[in-house]
């Protein structure tokens, strides 16, 4: 394959494959990922391509998921551990902060933990109860983690084979709505860095600033603001930790106001963080202050009420308008 214009979920079935072709350390681990091909099919086709061992059906235990690949991480082998609904995490959330996080730097770099953690995370899919979060900041707030969300298939690909290469953990969210939104994936291409912003869209008077299912939202909102003569940049962060705030400043510089979108709860978000930080880089050039639009704080509401939660093109126009207002 050179091209080809993949699904999101596909793209990362095609990132696992090529990297367990090339290394025979790299495992998948999971539940159903192997015979069942995950619930959401990302794993479809490798336990029969690469056997029992390297593709492994765990118990419903993720703890013991992450423990598991914690110590096989420490015996040489690059885990690939998924964790199959955001809200299924919270068990393991122990073996990662305490653990996963901290090993490297208890044993000052003499121990590495080339572990990926893949996360189906977001709403936007009508599910039950604990099958829709966005724990992202939880993780992001973590010394000694990295916490990545790709928004299109080419960065599905790629993200994916840098963050299998990281001999750090990596915590690698998916957005769950988006993966079967198509594009296209060069795997012969030179991707740009594992936590390097990109500009989606050029504009001038305003930046939105987003990360995985929530930059589609920004680069429609941006299509409607160009409707009313608004020019508007749109920023895709893919990375939560680290955030690369050269990128954002040097737009911001530019455009003199900045938006943060994303699913997550507003109240101590990666949207804060970023409000602070760059209210403190762009103090001088600022013309408005920095918006956020999120989830409210409250619990993830069910099925039926997620599209009130959730931060859709509305509210994100509705923050556009405010911000060019000042």
């Amino acid at each position: 394959m050179a091209v080809e214009k993949l699904p999101i979920a596909k793209a990362i079935n095609e990132a696992l494959r090529s990297a367990m072709e090339t290394d025979s350390k790299v495992l998948v681990m999971g539940e159903d990922v192997g015979k069942l091909g995950g619930v959401f099919r990302v794993t479809d086709g490798l336990q029969k391509d690469f056997g029992e061992d390297r593709v492994i059906d765990s118990p419903l235990a993720e703890s013991g998921i992450i423990g598991t690949a914690i110590g096989l991480a420490l015996r040489g082998y690059r885990p690939i551990a998924e964790i199959q609904f955001d809200g299924f995490v919270f068990p393991a959330y122990d073996q990662i902060v305490t653990q996963l996080a901290k090993m490297h730097a208890r044993a000052l770099g003499k121990v590495k933990l080339p572990v990926v953690i893949r996360i189906p995370y977001g709403g936007g899919i009508g599910a039950v109860e604990h099958h829709s979060e966005s724990p992202e900041a939880l993780f992001a707030h973590v010394a000694g983690l990295k916490c990545v969300s790709p928004s299109n298939a080419s960065d599905a690909y790629w993200m994916m084979r840098q963050a299998i290469d990281s001999d750090d953990p990596v915590i690698f969210f998916e957005p769950k709505r988006r993966y079967w939104d198509k594009g296209e994936v060069d795997t012969a291409a030179i991707p740009g860095g594992l936590h390097e912003a990109r500009v989606v869209q050029e504009g001038s008077q305003l930046t939105l600033a987003a990360y995985g299912p929530m930059v589609k939202v920004c680069v429609e909102a941006a299509a409607a603001a160009a409707e009313e003569g608004k020019s508007i940049e749109v920023l895709d962060l893919r990375s939560m930790s680290p955030i690369d705030f050269d990128t954002i400043q040097g737009s911001v510089e530019k455009t003199r106001r900045l938006v943060v979108v994303h699913e997550a709860p507003v109240f101590l978000g990666t949207g804060a963080e970023i409000a602070a930080r760059i209210t403190e880089r762009c103090f001088y050039h600022l013309e408005a202050p920095v918006l956020r639009v999120g989830g409210y704080h409250a619990p993830y509401p069910p099925a039926r009420l997620e599209e009130e939660y959730l931060p859709g093109l509305d509210r994100v126009l509705d923050a556009v308008d405010r911000a060019l207002a000042y």
